[in-house]
């Protein structure tokens, strides 16, 4: 389809141009995310959304199409207003947005992006954006879980690792391109997940990265086998397969990753990895890294762990933990925020290091949440009236949870602690106009994101 800002909103919004008190000519609204899984958020995403969507002006051609639509659809459309925009104000949209900059982790419950009307004529356009403006919820939601189950894996690595910083990037790997809805999703999700990693097949999300946020190259990944071309072989030629992979890939100083449960995990690891290939393996000079895929992951992953130790042996590290000799371990399947806490306990009890393992994640990672997984909110809260601000909130009696706030808002930063205050332009504001009037007016790198998400640590691994 051909795309229509003026058709991307929701059917009943059409006719919300009539539904204001007389007399109103200002609309201010805010972002928020109001609680939910995690209590804090990392925001992200914006730039993509101005950049791919606001920041293009309105035609006569889309005011046409959408009146056609509306006609049809059984909607009042508010064509005069939208043609206002397309000759008076040249098709720019006529909003403010205000924000914090991408990266910023901020606790739940603060605005996080206020969204203002610059024209007194076309105040309404605010409301009429909710929409498009809402679907922020998505990339801060990965970008929040990912951040969260970063810190996760960090804690287990500093616990059992040499160098912690030097190996988190690429511990929480992105699978999730084909488990996503649309390619879209996949773009904008496996950036938000690259504000945390550097691992990622997912190679909308790393194009998106680069191309809008200026990475010159935001994500790696390595030579990997599939089920297909490792049965593709036949169950005799199993052995054959994973030889292939060595001498395809399994140069010195790299590292392939081979799936090996299509038939027999345990021989498979037993007599082929630690038996017939073992020798192949260490002559390589390469780091091969073997994938489970079925099963319980905690008990798997410390089987196969314990097998691979037994075969090609291990090495202390300077904290006690047991690290594999020439070989690792990825597991990619049921992966999400707890089977990752529970298969790290389950082999750091067992004296491995977290440096034997990376993790592969899918739909988990991109697709199963929600927009009430952070329970994400977009609400007026001031209107103008007759030149007069108004405060405007909503307070249902059935659910206090949703009680909105009201006025002109702000977020500032005192004494390291964020707070959402009454006012706009208070001292120690943090939040930042973006886009006026059509117009993007700030750029953000992706270097200077992820130093945002991640400040504590050395951002060399990212």
């Amino acid at each position: 389809m051909n795309y229509n800002i003026l058709l991307d909103t929701d059917s009943y919004k059409a006719s919300h141009f009539l539904q204001y008190p007389p007399g109103t000519e200002g609309m201010y609204s805010y972002l928020e995310s109001r609680g939910g899984r995690y209590g804090q958020t990392v925001f992200f995403g914006l730039q993509y959304l101005l950049s791919e969507y606001l920041s293009k002006p309105v035609t006569a051609a889309m005011v046409d199409e959408a009146r056609e639509f509306f006609a049809e659809h059984g909607v009042p459309f508010n064509y005069e207003g939208w043609m206002d925009v397309v000759n008076r104000l040249g098709g720019r949209l006529p909003i403010s947005i205000r924000a914090v900059p991408e990266g910023t982790l901020v606790p739940t419950s603060n605005v996080l992006m206020t969204v203002e009307s610059t024209d007194k004529r076309a105040f309404w356009t605010v409301g009429y954006l909710e929409t498009v403006l809402m679907r922020m919820w998505y990339p801060i939601t990965v970008a929040t879980q990912s951040w969260h189950i970063r810190r996760i894996i960090s804690d287990y690595l500093e616990r059992t690792s040499d160098n912690a910083s030097a190996e988190i990037g690429f511990k929480l790997h992105d699978f999730g391109s084909r488990g996503v809805s649309s390619s879209e999703s996949a773009a904008i999700g496996g950036a938000a997940h690259l504000v945390n990693f550097i691992g990622s097949d997912t190679v909308a999300g790393a194009r998106l990265a680069n191309q809008v946020y200026g990475a010159k190259m935001a994500a790696f990944s390595i030579p990997a086998a599939e089920h297909s071309t490792v049965t593709a072989w036949g169950r005799e030629g199993e052995v054959d397969a994973y030889r292939n992979m060595l001498t395809q890939f399994a140069k010195p100083g790299k590292i392939v990753a081979v799936v090996s449960d299509s038939y027999d995990l345990w021989h498979a690891i037993e007599k082929l990895w630690c038996g017939t290939l073992k020798r192949e393996v260490i002559d390589s000079g390469a780091t091969v890294v073997i994938r489970p895929d079925s099963g319980n992951p905690p008990e798997v992953v410390l089987r196969a762990m314990k097998m691979l130790a037994e075969g090609f042996g291990t090495t202390f590290n300077t904290r006690g933990f047991k690290v594999l000799n020439h070989v690792r371990v990825i597991q990619g399947d049921g992966v999400n925020e707890d089977s990752i806490r529970e298969i790290l306990e389950v082999i750091t009890r067992a004296g491995f290091s977290a440096t034997n393992l990376a993790f592969g994640m899918g739909g988990a990672l991109l697709q199963k949440l929600d927009r009430d997984t952070q329970k994400f909110a977009f609400k007026c809260s001031e209107i103008t009236r007759n030149g007069h601000s108004v405060p405007v909130f909503k307070d249902p009696v059935t659910d206090p949870g949703k009680t909105s706030k009201k006025g002109r808002l702000d977020l500032i930063l005192r004494n390291g602690h964020f707070r959402t205050v009454s006012g706009q332009g208070s001292y120690g504001s943090v939040l930042e106009e973006v886009f006026r009037n059509g117009e993007i007016l700030r750029r953000e790198t992706f270097d200077e994101i992820r130093a945002r998400a991640n400040p504590r640590e050395e951002m060399a691994a990212l």
